[in-house]
Parts: C-alpha cells; sequence; structure tokens
C-alpha cells in the first residue's frame, strides 16, 4: 500500500487528508473552493514539505526560519501540533496531536518522506 492524498467534497468544498502508508492521517488541508484549487494545494505540500525546516515555537527564543516552514507549538492539554505553510507564508496543512515532541517530528518527518510519492486519490460520494 502506498502513501496517498485523500480529496474529500463536503458540502461545496474540498480538502485533502495525506495518509501514510498503514492508513493514518498524517496532515490535514484548510478547505479549497474547487477541486482544480484543492489540487494546487497537494502540489504545494509536495514542493514544500520536503525542502521546510522546522520552527520549534516551544522553545524560548526560537529562530523564526523562513517560509516554507514546519511551525511546531504546544496545544491544549501540553499535546503537540505542527503546521506546514508555503513560501508565501499561507497555511497549507496541519497535523494531527501527538503527546510529544518526538511524536510530532516523526509526523514531520513523515510527510517529508510520503508527500512526494503519494497518490491522489477522489473520495467516492
Amino acid at each position: 500500500m502506498a502513501s496517498k492524498f485523500l480529496i474529500v467534497k463536503i458540502d461545496d468544498q474540498f480538502r485533502f487528508h495525506l495518509k501514510a502508508v498503514n492508513g493514518e492521517i498524517i496532515l490535514s488541508s484548510q478547505p479549497y473552493s474547487s477541486l482544480a484549487s484543492c489540487k494546487k494545494g497537494i502540489e504545494s505540500i509536495r514542493v514544500n514539505a520536503p525542502i521546510a525546516p522546522i520552527e520549534d515555537q516551544t522553545i524560548e527564543e526560537f529562530s523564526i526560519e523562513k517560509n516554507p516552514k514546519f511551525e511546531v507549538y504546544e496545544y491544549k492539554n501540553g499535546d503537540y501540533r505542527f503546521r506546514l505553510k508555503a513560501r508565501n507564508g499561507e497555511l497549507i496543512g496541519t497535523g494531527d496531536r501527538y503527546k510529544s515532541k518526538a511524536g510530532c517530528q516523526n509526523g514531520i518527518d513523515s510527510i517529508k518522506k510520503n508527500s512526494v510519492e503519494a497518490i491522489i486519490v477522489e473520495e467516492e460520494n
């Protein structure tokens, strides 16, 4: 089984989820108004994720990285999350919650590895 970008349509909007080989969602997109713009978002992930540095916002006086970048931050209840921003600073995807920063890092590593060759699948309605 290959990793995949699963495109889903909810009402009049499209979004995608990057699923790892094990079927777990490792990144979710923001909503898009058209299928074409959703597919452009996927291409933005393919281009930006492999080269994006990590800006760890959980440490004091963290280094601000240039876009594209992954931003790691502390979420509610001490969980960790990340978001991926494109070169223009636009948000292109977010990760799930992780109990540890190491788990969050593993999620980012998985996106860098899986996004380039992931197949694109459109969910059937």
